[in-house]
């Protein structure tokens, strides 16, 4: 066992895992009564300037900024306009800080700093409440009071309330350096509830997590330990190339999974529910061991895309994807690209992907027609698997790639014929589609 990788966690865990008893604290005392709406309120907003300025240093202003000039937009457009503006304001800020993300690290060779990139990745969490909520306004789906939710649309906070409401929203802290996207809606339901309403159940499935992501962060030095990993893939030669990437790329999504599962579990102390699925405890799940089943098991990446992330993917869904008449799916992931921070490997990877789905979409069914036996059925599924997996697995480290080189030498590598493959079955489904 690597001990070392085992004790070693992500610096963005060690902050979360810093704030969860001040989410258990916020929980119980509103499940006490003792903190009023606006205490709540205050309680976030305080917990968030902390983390802030404690994980992002001076770089915090890059997150404050934004927040605060949206919550002043908020109330200076009007409904009709508000989305368009904030997602113009929010996205312009973004880019500008990637540049300069960018500029430090490609021209004057400087290694980032990791405040600086905890603040990029704080903003570009802050990107997703902004569009939210500025998309709600825009189409009237805010709700007031938790009480009032069932009955008609939108009412605005009190006078009074607005801006720190907003603010909050914004900045909270069990949402600023990761977990789901959380709807205005849900979020002022929770701080508007009363204390008889509120429940600690949420704490139980909190601690489930965290377990179960502890777990994973073992297994993951255990894989690091006894299976010989060669980290760099654009050096290795020949068909060693597949099985490095594959590995390679287990490591990276055993670390998405306990980083997501720690900050869900965070969300889920402070008493947040997750917007998704019902769960069997009456209240909702986003990542659960079903979706980490689904996400390797699956034979259809298009399934894996709709899971992988599901809080980010529903959000891409209703930015992009339901607004887009010609080409969703591609104007979806080129979005996608931009919001990441426009790598070269980005861009290549997630227009790749956008190519993959696209083809997903048409060769299952076609392959499932001519599959006529059990044995056909288990050599389909089989074969699709892996090849699934195998182009996931690609697409990834092509994100994963800052240099164009690096870029370069993975697409030259037999890596890439996992991809090509799909794209010539693809040319195969549409020719004999053509003939018929």
């Amino acid at each position: 066992m690597d001990w070392v990788a085992l004790f070693c966690l992500h610096p963005v865990a060690v902050y979360q895992i810093t704030a969860f008893p001040f989410a258990v604290l916020f929980s119980y005392l509103c499940f006490l009564g003792y903190l009023s709406v606006n205490a709540r309120y205050i309680f976030l907003l305080l917990g968030g300037l902390a983390l802030a300025f404690a994980a992002m240093g001076p770089y915090s202003v890059l997150v404050l900024i934004p927040a605060l000039g949206s919550v002043v937009l908020f109330h200076s457009v009007s409904p009709e306009s508000v989305y368009r503006w904030a997602f113009l304001a929010q996205m312009t800020w973004q880019t500008l800080c990637h540049l300069w993300l960018h500029y430090k690290e490609y021209y004057l060779q400087e290694a980032a700093s990791i405040r600086l990139s905890f603040a990029i990745s704080s903003l570009m969490l802050l990107t997703q409440r902004v569009t939210s909520l500025a998309l709600d306004i825009h189409e009237g789906k805010v709700q007031g009071r938790a009480a009032e939710s069932s009955q008609h649309q939108f009412s605005w906070p009190k006078p009074s309330n607005t801006a720190l409401s907003f603010f909050t929203y914004l900045l909270f802290f069990p949402a600023l350096l990761g977990g789901p996207l959380c709807s205005f809606a849900r979020f002022q339901a929770k701080i508007r509830q009363p204390s008889t309403h509120c429940t600690l159940a949420p704490l139980w499935v909190a601690g489930q997590n965290c377990l179960f992501a502890t777990a994973l962060h073992v297994f993951k030095a255990f894989v690091k330990t006894y299976v010989s990993v060669n980290t760099d893939v654009t050096s290795c030669t020949g068909f060693n190339c597949v099985s490095t990437m594959w590995t390679t790329t287990l490591l990276f999504k055993l670390v998405y999974y306990s980083q997501w599962l720690l900050d869900e579990s965070l969300f889920m102390a402070a008493g947040f529910v997750l917007e998704g699925r019902q769960g069997n405890e009456g209240f909702l799940q986003d990542l659960s061991g079903a979706d980490l089943w689904t996400l390797e098991t699956t034979n259809r990446i298009s399934l894996f895309t709709r899971t992988w992330n599901r809080s980010t993917s529903q959000w891409l869904r209703r930015l992009v994807y339901q607004h887009s008449r010609q080409h969703p799916l591609m104007k979806t992931f080129a979005f996608s690209a931009w919001w990441h921070g426009l790598h070269p490997g980005q861009i290549f990877g997630f227009l790749c992907w956008a190519l993959m789905v696209e083809a997903d979409y048409r060769i299952h069914p076609y392959c499932r027609s001519l599959v006529k036996s059990c044995f056909c059925w288990w050599l389909y599924k089989a074969f699709s698997w892996l090849q699934t997996q195998l182009l996931i697995a690609y697409i990834m480290t092509a994100i994963e790639e800052r240099h164009l080189s690096s870029l370069w030498r993975l697409c030259a590598s037999y890596n890439s014929l996992c991809p090509l493959l799909y794209c010539a079955c693809l040319l195969f489904v549409a020719k004999t589609k053509s003939k018929r």
